[in-house]
């Protein structure tokens, strides 16, 4: 297992490895986690390795040469009152904020199920606190799939404008190797070049990935309630994708509001079909979580 300096909690489905800056869950018995999180003093928090549901294979991929600050599953914003949140500084922009986790709390393990949170401050670059960020996530072990739900809130902790942008949100970057080609689904059947800036409930992305000679994959579905329903989404030429809000334009929080946004990524291994994804979404939609 990954060393982890912290506590451990486990039933007889799953074990939990967490310190304050980062968590790690475990089938039972097994040497890989299905996923970690890292939560870093000053860098921005991500999910990453996610492994593939069989255990076979890695689906995300940390700090790529096409755009290192992409760190696996992750959220990031541009335009937030003219700040940036989304290079890390990797360009020399002055305009990057900077992002402060608070640690990793509320972790909690029942049955097949493990949730935690992380909060982090979103600050401009002369250390001003623009936004106070809470990402809940749990992860439901469904043996051959599973699922992670994310709850994203943002509370403003002064006026804040969203400026439109081409993208920006929870993002997904897999290893995408042009050699290797992907496949690209979504609830609008669009093709990848055509889907991009368009709306969408959910899209899907498989690939081969090292280890597996087939292609395994992640679905990101936007809940019926978000903003903006269904969502514009990013989807670039490595088969990254985003649903992102600030494609549809500039939307702006009070001092002290908050918004919340919610997403489920549903994680799989072979080949599966548009109408799958779909039984999914509707699933998640209609409040159907066991």
């Amino acid at each position: 297992m990954t060393s982890i300096q912290g506590k451990t909690v486990e039933n007889q489905h799953l074990v939990v490895r967490h310190s304050q800056h980062m968590l790690s869950i475990y089938r039972r018995g097994a040497e890989a986690p299905l996923l970690t999180q890292q939560a870093h003093p000053n860098r921005r928090p991500y999910l990453h390795p996610i492994a593939a549901p069989d255990g076979r294979g890695v689906l995300t991929e940390d700090a790529p040469a096409h755009h290192p600050w992409q760190h696996g599953l992750y959220v990031g914003l541009n335009q937030v009152n003219n700040w940036g949140f989304w290079t890390e500084g990797l360009t020399n922009s002055p305009n990057d904020g900077t992002f402060h986790p608070e640690g990793i709390s509320d972790v909690q393990l029942a049955d097949n199920e493990a949730g935690w949170v992380v909060k982090t401050a979103w600050c401009e670059p002369a250390g001003d606190r623009l936004l106070t960020e809470r990402q809940s996530w749990s992860l439901r072990d469904r043996n051959t799939v599973y699922e992670l739900d994310l709850e994203w809130t943002l509370t403003a902790e002064k006026a804040i404008t969203f400026g439109s942008y081409s993208y920006g949100g929870l993002f997904l970057r897999m290893p995408y190797r042009e050699d290797q080609g992907g496949s690209f689904l979504s609830s609008n059947g669009l093709s990848k070049e055509e889907a991009d800036g368009q709306r969408a409930r959910w899209a899907a992305v498989s690939m081969r990935v090292e280890g597996r000679d087939d292609y395994a994959g992640m679905a990101i579905l936007d809940h019926d309630e978000n903003e903006e329903h269904p969502s514009p989404w990013r989807v670039d030429g490595q088969l990254g994708i985003s649903p992102s809000r600030c494609i549809a334009g500039a939307w702006s929080l009070a001092k002290g509001e908050s918004k919340r946004s919610r997403y489920r990524i549903y994680l799989f291994c072979g080949a599966r079909e548009a109408a799958e994804m779909e039984a999914n979404w509707r699933r998640y939609t209609g409040g159907e979580h066991k």
